[in-house]
């Protein structure tokens, strides 16, 4: 199917048109966001004429905070670095402590962990959200002691 050269122009323009109110669209919409960025963010140079001091950080990663607390479970070692979660999974029923130190450390599935114990995934997976919630229990405790 052939088309006349006035009908070819007709859609060069239309299509012209077309691209200059996407493109104008675009950048009002750059300029939009551009603005309420630049109105939310506050210049370093103004907050560092606030402060009377310098501005620094340091690295502290490899600095040991707290004594690291051991476990075995299933004849593997599990360092347990915080000295809070350390307290807070001693409190823990002996079976309930060894199954989130399977699941989070070991990195043991629910299926694993029921074979395990010669029970299901389902009762595994139970047992895990129980601890769960019995450690955030102690973990509360002993926030409220510090």
């Amino acid at each position: 199917m052939s088309y006349s050269e006035e009908y070819k122009e007709h859609i060069e323009y239309t299509f012209n048109a077309f691209c200059k109110l996407v493109l104008r669209n675009a950048a009002i919409n750059a300029y939009r966001d551009l603005r309420r960025k630049q109105e939310h963010e506050i210049s370093l140079d103004y907050l560092m004429s606030e402060t009377s001091y310098e501005p620094f950080t340091t690295d502290t990663y490899f600095e040991q905070y707290d004594t690291p607390t051991l476990f075995v479970v299933k004849g593997k070692k599990v360092i347990v670095g915080s000295k809070r979660l350390a307290d807070a999974l001693c409190r823990l029923p002996e079976q309930r402590r060894i199954v989130l130190l399977m699941y989070f450390f070991l990195g043991y599935t629910d299926i694993q962990i029921g074979r395990e114990y010669g029970h299901c995934r389902s009762t595994a997976n139970y047992w895990k959200l129980a601890a769960l919630k019995q450690l955030r229990k102690e973990w509360r405790k002993t926030e409220h002691e510090e």
